[in-house]
């Protein structure tokens, strides 16, 4: 959990490598499907252009189709779901139906003026999605991905007018998980203006605790 700009997708890769689990991401998955022009991928566009939540009905249903692949059998991490509160119970519906339940939600905390800054800097692979920053993540050759080759861009809901209009949707409709989580005793709170290695570290020891 976190605002949008909090550090929650870099996070994401950190931990998914290290607890050697599949990393799953609705921001990468509608961005996949935009690129290809999917019946899903038009209908999330017009939504995520504007710095809008995905609808329930949307991003449940590829969550639930996502958790029954078979690299999900021994753990999962997802980030960016779920964002609502009917999301959150859904969720908690069909893991219980499939006996499974949530071990942790990690909560990645940063002041709104630190997130706008830190937005602007991002750029991500138009080919493989990977993301990249001017200042804390940058790649070995200037505009182009480590990866893939391919050029670096601004994805719209970077931008500064998007990303206020994110914070505002952040602050309705996902910032109340907080108490929901919280009164599950599972929420674990990070401080997301630390030093990207230094927050996993900080996250893998506080995990390997529970």
């Amino acid at each position: 959990m976190g605002a949008p700009g909090a550090g929650k997708g870099t996070q994401a890769i950190n931990l998914s490598k290290e607890l050697n689990i599949p990393h799953i991401s609705t921001g990468d998955i509608f961005r996949m499907n935009i690129r290809e022009g999917t019946e899903l991928g038009r209908k999330a566009k017009s939504f995520i252009d504007s710095g809008l939540l995905v609808p329930d009905d949307l991003t449940v249903s590829i969550v639930k189709d996502r958790l029954m692949k078979d690299d999900c059998a021994y753990g999962f991490l997802l980030d960016g779901f779920p964002r609502t509160i009917p999301q959150a119970e859904n969720l908690d519906a069909s893991l219980s139906d499939t006996g499974l339940k949530l071990d942790a939600v990690i909560n990645l905390n940063a002041p709104d003026e630190v997130i706008v800054r830190r937005m602007a800097g991002r750029r991500v692979c138009k080919g493989c999605g990977k993301p990249y920053h001017i200042v804390t993540l940058k790649p070995e050759k200037e505009g182009v991905c480590d990866e893939c080759g391919c050029s670096l861009i601004i994805r719209d809901d970077d931008r500064e007018e998007t990303v206020r209009e994110r914070l505002r949707t952040y602050y309705e409709k996902t910032a109340p998980l907080i108490d929901y989580y919280e009164d599950k005793g599972l929420l674990l709170h990070f401080d997301g203006t630390k030093k990207i290695m230094e927050t996993t570290r900080e996250i893998i020891e506080k995990l390997r605790r529970n």
